[in-house]
């Protein structure tokens, strides 16, 4: 794939990331594993057996603890094109699906109070919402029980599906405390010209799919350029290889 703009995350590739991933989840839990039971056994009430029993335990709630931050989805990949106001979804690094989204209506850039959208590699950091029916209202973060249908008059809060989003590079450092997510909005209408307070918004059938295919840490590229033909989903493939059909 030609780079899209210049990053100072590299090549926007995740082979280093699932590799780090990977060694961190050996050496982290048989490393801690070892220094519990050999700080432990300094006790004299404490017996191999003992520690066997705890040690499990221990283990499941490291396992709970660590499934929303741990878990790394290598596979997924997300580019957001500006001008086109359309995302594309790659899977293994071949188009998946494709959606249209909404950018900042004032543009592009991390400032604190711009409302702009950050450009550059990002990862998906929090998903919230699971579970939720479309159109379920969030504030602050917290669904309100309140459910609004598409294109409900005088109403644009954020709903479905919220997934927060932090930077990468210095240029989107301010991205998380930002609040900067992808997420639903009611006003489908406007979908596909740039609308947003910064966010990029979804159609909420959109971001179902979405929330249910990429996992945490898939990282986004938010570009200021135009896509390469050959990215788009339905676009011929050298490989001759079929992709999946877009609907939308």
């Amino acid at each position: 794939m030609p780079p899209l703009e210049h990053s100072t995350a590299g090549e926007f590739d995740l082979d280093a990331d699932a590799l780090r991933s990977l060694h961190f989840g050996k050496f982290f839990f048989g490393g801690l594993s070892s220094l519990i039971y050999r700080t432990l056994s300094s006790f004299r009430s404490i017996t191999r057996a003992s520690f066997l029993r705890l040690d499990a335990s221990v283990a499941i709630i490291l396992v709970l603890l660590c499934a929303s931050g741990c878990v790394t989805d290598n596979r997924h990949r997300m580019i957001v094109s500006v001008p086109e106001q359309k995302m594309i979804v790659l899977r293994d690094g071949k188009p998946l699906t494709q959606y249209p989204v909404s950018t900042s209506k004032f543009g592009l850039g991390d400032r604190p109070g711009s409302y702009a959208t950050p450009l550059g590699v990002l990862r998906i950091k929090e998903k919230i919402g699971h579970g939720l029916p479309n159109g379920a209202v969030f504030k602050s973060r917290q669904p309100t029980g309140e459910v609004l249908p598409v294109n409900a008059p005088g109403r644009d809060p954020i709903v479905t599906r919220i997934l927060w989003l932090e930077g990468l590079e210095d240029k989107n450092r301010n991205a998380y405390r930002r609040y900067i997510y992808i997420h639903g909005t009611p006003e489908e209408r406007n979908i596909g010209r740039p609308v947003s307070y910064g966010c990029i918004r979804m159609k909420s059938k959109d971001v179902v799919e979405l929330f249910e295919t990429v996992g945490l840490n898939s990282k986004i590229l938010i570009t200021p350029n135009s896509l390469p033909p050959t990215l788009f989903v339905g676009a011929p493939q050298q490989s001759g290889s079929k992709k999946k059909s877009s609907s939308r």
